[in-house]
C-alpha cells in the first residue's frame, strides 16, 4: 500500500475518534464508560467537585451529566489521577514489571517513571531492551529515564560501560523521557567530559535531566545546576531541600523502602512550594508493596503528618505529570487519560477501584488479567546469564595486614570511617565484608571490616549490591564467606544466608541476579524467611540484613564503602590504602 495513502487512513480514523470524543462530551451519544455522581480532586482550583465523569476512547471526555455504555456509581467515594511515581528503579522491588505491575495498580499507581539503572549495570543496553519490552503491554504505564551513571563512577567494575553514544539511540523512544539521576555529581561539578556529554546529549533531545546530590550545596550546587539537572530525590533535611527550590529545582520527596525522607520534609507540601514538589519511592521491597502499598501510603503518611490532603493528592498526581510534560495526566478533566484511583476518604487514602484508560483494573479484590510480556530471545538469555566469574576459595579472602573498619549507622545507608582492624571480632561486633566482581572473571575481590552488623555466625551474601551488582557478602570466618558468595553463583543470582552448620537459605532473583518473574507474595515470604533466619544468626533487629549490605558497595553514599579493589572513601574520592 502507497505509504502516503497508509498515513491519510490513519489520520482519518484518528478524525473519526476526536469526532466522537466531542459527541460524548456534547452528550450526544452514550459514553463508554462513566462514573456517576463522583467527587472528585480538582487538581487546578484544589478543590472537590461532584459531576458525573464520562470517559470515551479511554479519555475524560467530559464532566457534568452523562450516560454512558458501562456506568459505576461513585457516591460516597473519592476519585483522584491516578498516581505517579516520579522516580523509581523496578529492579528493586525484586519482581518483574509484570509482577510489580500487578502489586501497583491494587494502591492506585497508574504510571511510573523507572531509571533502568541496575539492570543496565548488569546487562548494558541489553537490560534497557528488556525492561522496554517487559513495560510495553502493561495496564500501568511505565516510562523511562535513562541510566546517566553506568558505571556510578569511575572506580566500579560494572557489566557494562554506557557512553552517550549508548543512549542516544534510545531518546527517540516514545516512552523514554530523559537522562535519569546524575549521581555522578562529583563528575559534573568537576566538568568530567564524558559525564558532560551525556546532559548535552539529553538537552539536544529535549529531555529532562534527573538529579541525585546528596547535601550539595551553595556555590557547588550553582555549578551542579547550571550543567542542566532540574531535580533532586536526595534532600534529607528542609534546608537543603528550600535551598534547591529557592534556586529552581523541583524536588522529589522520597519516602521508600531504603531512604525514608517524608517527615523532614512534610512541611513542603503548602501552598507556596507544593507546586515544585513531587512524590518518589526510589526503592520499594515486596514486604512493603504488599503490606504498606505505594504513592498511597506517601498520601496517606503526609495527611497524618498534617499535610493538606487536596494538595497532598496534586503532589501525588499533577505535578510529575507537569514536570515531566505528561500532557494528558494527572488531573480529571476533559481531554485528559482516564485514569482514576477511587478512595474510601482522603484521611486513609484507601484504594477501592483502579480505572485505567476508562478500564476497570482493579476491582477491590482482584486485578485484571496482565499478558505475559513478549520479550526478544537474546534478550531474555542475556538477563538471565550474568554470572561470569570462578568459584571463590577461602584463600582468596585472607589478608595478613589491618583493613578499612566501616562502621554502619542504625537505619541509615549512610557509613563512618572507624578506621582500620585487623580481624574479625564478633564480640566487639566486628566481621569481614568482602565483594566479588561476577562480570568479568577479573577475579578481583575487595576485603574490609564493618562494625554494627551483628553476625555472629554463618555468611550473608547477595548479588543486589548497588550499583555494580557484585556480589557482596558478610561472615564469621572465610569459609562461611567464600560458600555463601559460590551459592549465589550456583542459583544464578539472589539472596543467601549461610547458617554456622553449613545450611543454605536461598531466595534465588534469577533476573540479572536483582529479581525475580514469581509472585509477589512468595518473593516476599522468602525474603522475609532468609531474613529472620539472618537474624537467628546474630544480625541485629535494627538493621535490614541485606539491604545493608546492598549499599556498602555504592561509592556516592559518604563516607565509606568496599569496592571489588579494595575500601574506598567517598569524601576524598580515593581508595584507602590497608596498613602494611
Amino acid at each position: 500500500m502507497d505509504e502516503s495513502k497508509t498515513r491519510t487512513e490513519r489520520i482519518a480514523a484518528k478524525v473519526r475518534r476526536k469526532q466522537r470524543m466531542i459527541r460524548v462530551a456534547l452528550g450526544q451519544e452514550p459514553a463508554d464508560v462513566v462514573l456517576k455522581n463522583a467527587t472528585f480532586v480538582n487538581v487546578f482550583t484544589k478543590e472537590l467537585e461532584t459531576a458525573d465523569i464520562a470517559v470515551a476512547n479511554g479519555l475524560i471526555a467530559g464532566t457534568g451529566t452523562y450516560q454512558g455504555h458501562s456506568e459505576y456509581d461513585m457516591t460516597g467515594k473519592i476519585v483522584v489521577p491516578g498516581f505517579i511515581d516520579a522516580h523509581i528503579h523496578l529492579e528493586s522491588s525484586m519482581l518483574s514489571p509484570r509482577e510489580f505491575a500487578r502489586a501497583a495498580l491494587r494502591h492506585g499507581t497508574t504510571t511510573v517513571i523507572c531509571d533502568p539503572h541496575e539492570i543496565a549495570n548488569v546487562c548494558g543496553t541489553r537490560g534497557i531492551d528488556y525492561m522496554i519490552e517487559a513495560c510495553a503491554n502493561l495496564p500501568l504505564d511505565v516510562h523511562f529515564m535513562l541510566p546517566s551513571c553506568v558505571p556510578a563512577t569511575p572506580f566500579d567494575e560494572s557489566g557494562a560501560k554506557l557512553s552517550w553514544r549508548d543512549l542516544n539511540v534510545y531518546f527517540e523512544h516514545p516512552k523514554v523521557l530523559g537522562l535519569a539521576e546524575m549521581m555522578n555529581y562529583p563528575g559534573v561539578i568537576s566538568g568530567d567530559p564524558e559525564t558532560i556529554e551525556k546532559i548535552i546529549v539529553s538537552q539536544a533531545h529535549h529531555k529532562k535531566i534527573d538529579g541525585h546530590a546528596p547535601g550539595v550545596s551553595d556555590r557547588r550546587l550553582n555549578a551542579y545546576m547550571s550543567a542542566g539537572v532540574y531535580s533532586d530525590h536526595e534532600c534529607d533535611t528542609l534546608d537543603n531541600a528550600m535551598e534547591k527550590l529557592r534556586k529552581g529545582q523541583f524536588i522529589m520527596i522520597r519516602e521508600g523502602t531504603a531512604a525514608q525522607n517524608l517527615e523532614a520534609l512534610v512541611s513542603l507540601i503548602n501552598p507556596k512550594c507544593e507546586s515544585r514538589c513531587m512524590f518518589s519511592t526510589d526503592d520499594k521491597h515486596p514486604f512493603d508493596l504488599l503490606n504498606l502499598g505505594h504513592i498511597d501510603y506517601i498520601a496517606r503518611k503526609a495527611v497524618r503528618l498534617g499535610a493538606d490532603p487536596i494538595l497532598t493528592v496534586k503532589v501525588a498526581t499533577h505535578n510529575a505529570a507537569r514536570y515531566f510534560l505528561l500532557n494528558n495526566k494527572g488531573a480529571v478533566s476533559p481531554g485528559y487519560l482516564a485514569d482514576f484511583a477511587v478512595l474510601d476518604d482522603l484521611k486513609d487514602f484507601h484504594v477501592s477501584q483502579v480505572f485505567k484508560r476508562g478500564r476497570l483494573v482493579f476491582d477491590g479484590k482482584e486485578v485484571a488479567d496482565i499478558p505475559e510480556p513478549a520479550i526478544d530471545e537474546w534478550v531474555l538469555n542475556d538477563v538471565l546469564d550474568t554470572f561470569h566469574m570462578q568459584d571463590v576459595t577461602r584463600e582468596q579472602l585472607r589478608r595478613d595486614r589491618a583493613l578499612p573498619l566501616i562502621g554502619l549507622v542504625d537505619r541509615q545507608i549512610i557509613t563512618h570511617n572507624l578506621g582500620f582492624a585487623e580481624r574479625s571480632d564478633v564480640d566487639k561486633d566486628i566481621i569481614k565484608l568482602v565483594v566479588a566482581e561476577r562480570h568479568h572473571h577479573t577475579g578481583h575481590i575487595g576485603v574490609c571490616y564493618i562494625k554494627g552488623y551483628g553476625l555472629k555466625a554463618g555468611a550473608i551474601a547477595t548479588s543486589i549490591a548497588h550499583d555494580s551488582h557484585n556480589i557482596v557478602a558478610a561472615g564469621v570466618s572465610d569459609e562461611a564467606i567464600a560458600e555463601a558468595i559460590n551459592e549465589v553463583k550456583r542459583i544464578n543470582g539472589g539472596v543467601v544466608v549461610r547458617g554456622d552448620d553449613g545450611a543454605m537459605d536461598v531466595l534465588r532473583l534469577e533476573i540479572a541476579g536483582l529479581f525475580s518473574d514469581r509472585p509477589i507474595r512468595e518473593i516476599s515470604d522468602g525474603l522475609e524467611h532468609i531474613k529472620q533466619k539472618a537474624f537467628s544468626l546474630g544480625v541485629h533487629h535494627g538493621v535490614d540484613p541485606f539491604m545493608t549490605l546492598s549499599f556498602l558497595s555504592l561509592p556516592v553514599i559518604p563516607s565509606l564503602r568496599l569496592l571489588t579493589q579494595g575500601a574506598f572513601d567517598v569524601d576524598q574520592f580515593r581508595y584507602v590504602e590497608p596498613i602494611r
